[in-house]
């Protein structure tokens, strides 16, 4: 098992993706169709990232890991370039009402999804370095924040607090397991809440989401219009769901019912057998990502792997939390999607 971990993960990985893409093509085709005249639209363009990803995939698997080391600096300097190109108008272009994308037509790129790679390698090499440090909050922890906070800042100004959040919830998770005294996540949350405040005070749209998810329906045609219409999708599954392509929900009432809650079609057509697919993915996911952390030599390797590791159960959980209505709507993408 120790020598094979790593073929585990990719097949699980790739079996995963095709389950997604399967799920994309169910969720998609009746909106691609009605949109774009063409029910396959969103399908090939994710098979065609797919095929892309899995071949960039292999080849990066062949690239020594000590490269990431040596030039975590380089690779973050030329990330966070990135994030301040996608910020001038004319350069970046706006989805969603975020200004977050390089691209032309129907294709983009988001740098900060390279940032949130690129963060944990820099921060991986700092703390294999200065781990003797990770104690003292001036000498181990404070560098760490005050890139994290230029990082973060960038990403606000797209604004797109989801990845914001995702980013700062992956650095904090490298630096619990680098042995941070349990303080300094004490005082981090207690700073994160005023943050949270000192965000919605200076943006009131978020506190439409905020009320609607607290009662989405206070307003159920517009802010709790899309929670509502997920909970719909998800409650009638019961044990076998409706059937695969059987869904209701994605027939024009629930939006983006193929990215960032591809989640409530899967449970609504496959029900608790589907979402016990999707989670047991996961687990599995995490599992060999743990595996391969501890079976590394040294501790570089040990925080690259435990933070890419961290970074998707993050945003996958994060991701389920939304679409089941725990926390509220922002822009989380399921991982397999």
């Amino acid at each position: 098992m120790k020598k094979n971990i790593g073929i585990y993960l990719f097949i699980s990985v790739i079996l995963f993706s095709l389950f997604g893409l399967l799920m994309i093509y169910s969720s998609s085709y009746i909106w691609a169709d009605y949109k774009f005249g063409d029910g396959l639209r969103y399908v090939k363009l994710q098979g065609l990232f797919l095929l892309v990803g899995t071949f960039l995939m292999l080849i990066i698997s062949r690239i020594d890991y000590k490269l990431y080391y040596k030039y975590s600096f380089p690779i973050f300097l030329f990330c966070l370039i990135l994030l301040i190109l996608v910020l001038i108008p004319g350069i970046g272009k706006i989805r969603n009402g975020s200004r977050s994308w390089f691209g032309i037509g129907s294709l983009g790129i988001q740098p900060s999804e390279f940032m949130k790679l690129s963060l944990i390698i820099l921060v991986s090499k700092y703390l294999s370095n200065s781990n003797k440090d990770i104690k003292s909050f001036f000498k181990g922890i404070m560098p760490v924040l005050m890139v994290l906070g230029v990082v973060f800042l960038l990403i606000m100004l797209q604004p797109d607090l989801g990845t914001g959040m995702i980013i700062i919830l992956s650095i904090l998770s490298l630096l619990f397991i680098a042995g941070a005294n349990m303080k300094f996540f004490f005082i981090a949350g207690f700073v994160g809440i005023i943050g949270i405040v000192i965000l919605i005070i200076i943006a009131p749209y978020r506190m439409d989401r905020i009320t609607s998810f607290i009662n989405p329906w206070s307003d159920p045609l517009g802010t709790g219009f899309q929670i509502i219409q997920s909970l719909y999708a998800i409650g009638p599954g019961g044990l076998f769901g409706l059937g695969l392509f059987n869904s209701r929900q994605k027939h024009f009432y629930l939006p983006e019912p193929q990215t960032d809650f591809i989640f409530s079609i899967i449970s609504e057509e496959l029900g608790i057998v589907g979402i016990l697919v999707v989670a047991s993915f996961f687990i599995f996911i995490l599992y060999c990502g743990i595996k391969i952390s501890l079976n590394s030599k040294n501790l570089f390797s040990k925080y690259l792997s435990f933070g890419m590791t961290f970074q998707i159960l993050i945003q996958a959980v994060m991701n389920l939390m939304v679409v089941v209505g725990l926390i509220p709507v922002t822009g989380y993408t399921l991982p397999c999607d």
